[in-house]
């Protein structure tokens, strides 16, 4: 038997360590936490410094059992989970569950799973650091104390549940006022003038004017002075500049880096990461350092000089700016800078490639750039147009990797090399032109962004912005989606062989892809929150949060104490809250006065989301209820969309002696017909769709539901063999049941279906305790 017992947390990375401790290491997984706080409110005793019970949870018992056998049998024990205050913690709550003896135990920790740094490890243990335990406990005791004593009164004052968290709810707060900023925000025009020289032999000469006019005559304006003039250089400027790499990754700037040139998103990036490092490929990926060690760049100088030589290398030794950055951590980068091939699937391999690319960039020199300026002179007026150019003189790390950026120009070229010019050489102007341009508003966050701003206001930690960003998506209160953008006007005027014309243009703006966007409930119970909760969601309070957490870890502050001061502001204000009305919360809003039947007009949340009515719930009448669109929020929908929203449902008259009618329901625009529902594509109004196209949808969703038939039968209606997404299956009830390879789904009888049904299992459902 193995003499010593490591016990790490993912049976992945159970298996990348045996292969390297050898025979008298049995390696074992504790798949996470094995305790938890239990549900309810006998999990942390207030009366008594916040004492927290813990409890194994339910799906642990069976992986405790196996870790107390294997205990037994161990003369040493090392507690391998993850060198930061989660795995610290994992490693107490082990010592404890499996009342593990001092003197056999041991705790190491580890940033890459390397035969290098695991055998490091075991000859360096150390024992659990209570410290980093302590500041773990805080988190989960204080944002348990937020959520249990919160939740509840949300539940009471504006729907059942909803749910706030500490940083979930700061989280939603800034998607909250972005989106208001962008609402209240009015695009201002301007006038940016361009203008193209034919240099002759096909080469062109392209310029811009420096400033922008604010108004279309200011544009015509100099338009009209600059016809009949003459061009000339009147200056040109050559001036070298450099671009230097970005540092290595942290978790926060591969998740947006990860997001803008891989489309992942946060959660994705992260779960990727993950099986990178249980599989010995990257160092730890949960991090805010951008410190690498000496073996690292050493490794990244060696595989720089040997595919671009010498004069690639320089060596750069990055500092963090944030001060709760633990520098003995390390950058998330390679364990092996020679594999360029890790032998993973497809997103594991593209994750890998940019980690790599990063890293080694960061120790490459830096790119030198000659830029070139030349001035054009105008003999009619003053102003002049400057044309510009840059030419890499030396790659550098470009030659492996160019950082992105959020708010890269849409159709911004990269500035190429000027053609050769002299100063004053006289130009012939081809044309110029003035565009009209608006302002833009601020931009909506992307997951990515998100995590940016965050991460910039010290809110959250590495582990906690993955988690948090599901977190605002699961309950709801953000939504990530795409957006179509609308048709825009815009003016260009163009002065060609001395005179000018002015044509009007569209563009589409605003389109949206994968940003965030606030729904109704999130802007009530945001008010809310700001309101009677300012310590919760204000942005420095939950930053200083963080740093007492931090100061906990360093051993500064008791964390009991750190509890028992935010407790008692907090509770009084969750006791004075009690008392609010539930009325007295905004969630309605008056819109008018319905012309035709004289009721009111609201716009408030509904049981399944916001909508708008006519009439109030206490009249004779029964409300007229309409479903507000995507996009649409009740703070700030007009009386004329509302209204507009009450002209479904519409009929379109009848087809086969049925009436046909469009509404919008609970997943989407629909035509209702013969009791049916189709969905009608978004391609389509259902506001201006007519009778042939809805016809059209009819007989196409006749058509699907036919090939999606293979078989019934009339003894058992509760069987069919049916076409599914991924080929025929047999419906039985409640049950699909594969179809075995061979058996033609035609030809199946009513008695091999039941005995293929009997031979599937049940599926294990999420089951809910009562």
């Amino acid at each position: 038997m193995p003499k010593n017992l490591v016990i790490v947390e993912s049976p992945a990375k159970a298996k990348t360590i045996e292969g390297y401790l050898g025979k008298d290491y049995k390696v074992a997984s504790s798949y996470g936490h094995v305790r938890d706080l239990p549900k309810g409110d006998k999990a942390i005793d207030i009366q008594h410094g916040f004492k927290p019970t813990y409890e194994i949870s339910a799906d642990k018992k069976e992986v405790v059992k196996q870790l107390k056998k294997l205990v037994k049998d161990a003369e040493t024990i090392y507690l391998a989970s993850d060198d930061d205050r989660e795995g610290e913690a994992i490693s107490w709550h082990l010592k404890e569950a499996l009342k593990l003896d001092d003197a056999k135990t041991r705790r190491i920790v580890f940033r890459e799973i390397t035969r290098n740094a695991i055998e490091n490890a075991i000859k360096n243990p150390r024992g659990i650091d209570l410290d980093l335990v302590n500041a773990q406990q805080a988190r989960r005791v204080l944002d348990r104390l937020v959520g249990f004593e919160l939740s509840p009164i949300l539940w009471k004052k504006i729907k059942t549940g909803l749910s706030a968290g500490r940083v979930q709810s700061v989280a939603v707060r800034l998607v909250v006022e972005r989106e208001r900023e962008i609402d209240k925000f009015k695009a201002t025009p301007s006038y940016k003038i361009t203008a193209t020289f034919d240099l002759g032999g096909g080469k062109l000469l392209h310029a811009e004017l420096p400033r922008k006019f604010d108004t279309e005559e200011e544009a015509t304006e100099f338009l009209e002075a600059c016809k009949g003039a003459e061009f000339s250089i009147v200056d040109l400027q050559k001036k070298p500049s450099k671009k230097s790499p970005a540092p290595p990754f942290t978790t926060s700037t591969l998740q947006q880096e990860a997001s803008r040139k891989l489309g992942f998103s946060v959660s994705q990036t992260m779960t990727i990461a993950q099986k990178l490092y249980e599989a010995g490929i990257i160092s730890y990926m949960r991090t805010d350092s951008v410190n690498l060690s000496q073996e690292a760049i050493n490794g990244a100088v060696a595989e720089i000089k040997k595919e671009f030589g010498d004069n690639f290398v320089k060596v750069r030794a990055y500092k963090t700016k944030s001060g709760s950055a633990q520098e003995a951590h390390e950058a998330i980068r390679p364990t092996d800078f020679a594999m360029t091939d890790p032998g993973v699937d497809r997103n594991g391999q593209r994750l890998y490639e940019l980690i790599w690319k990063r890293a080694i960039a960061s120790q490459m020199a830096d790119a030198q750039i000659e830029k070139t300026t030349a001035t054009i002179g105008i003999s009619t007026v003053p102003q002049q147009l400057v044309a510009t150019g840059e030419v890499i003189k030396f790659e550098g790390f470009l030659s492996v990797y160019l950082e992105s950026t959020d708010d890269e120009e849409e159709g911004e070229e990269q500035k190429g090399m000027l053609p050769p010019l002299n100063v004053g050489q006289q130009l012939t102007l081809d044309e110029m032109k003035a565009r009209q341009g608006f302002s833009r508003p601020p931009a909506r966050y992307t997951e990515a962004s998100l995590v940016k701003k965050l991460e910039e206001m010290g809110i959250g930690r590495p582990s906690t912005y993955a988690p948090t960003i599901s977190t605002i998506q699961k309950r709801n209160y953000v939504i990530k989606e795409n957006r179509e953008g609308t048709e825009r006007n815009y003016m260009v005027m163009r002065l060609k062989d001395n005179s000018i014309q002015s044509k009007t243009l569209t563009e589409v703006v605003g389109t949206e892809k994968s940003k965030l966007f606030p729904t109704n409930i999130a802007m009530v119970v945001n008010d809310f929150l700001v309101e009677h909760f300012p310590n919760v969601t204000n942005y420095s309070f939950t930053a200083e949060v963080e740093e007492l957490f931090d100061e906990i870890a360093r051993g500064k502050t008791e964390w009991d104490k750190m509890i028992t001061d935010f407790y008692k502001e907090f509770h009084s204000k969750v006791e004075t809250t009690e008392n609010i009305e539930r009325s007295a919360v905004p969630k309605s809003r008056e819109l008018g006065v319905d012309p035709k039947s004289g009721k009111k007009v609201i716009a408030r949340l509904g049981r399944f989301g916001p909508i708008v009515q006519i009439g109030g719930d206490d009249e004779e009448e029964k409300p007229q209820y309409a479903s507000l669109r995507k996009g649409q929020f009740i703070e700030n929908i007009t009386m004329k969309d509302a209204m507009e929203l009450f002209k479904l449902p519409r009929d379109l008259g009848e087809f086969e002696e049925k009436p046909m009618q469009v509404g919008i329901g609970r997943f989407g625009p629909y035509v209702k017909h013969d009791n049916k529902f189709v969905s009608i594509p978004k391609d389509d109004d259902p506001y201006s769709i007519d009778a042939d196209r809805a016809i059209e949808l009819i007989r196409q969703k006749r058509e699907a539901d036919a090939n999606k038939f293979i078989k019934t039968f009339e003894e058992n209606p509760d069987v069919q063999v049916l076409n599914g997404r991924y080929g025929p299956y047999i419906k039985f009830g409640k049950k699909n049941v594969k179809i075995p390879k061979g058996k033609e789904p035609k030809e199946l009888t009513l008695e091999e279906c039941i005995e293929l049904a009997e031979k599937t299992p049940e599926k294990k459902g999420r089951v809910r305790k009562k």
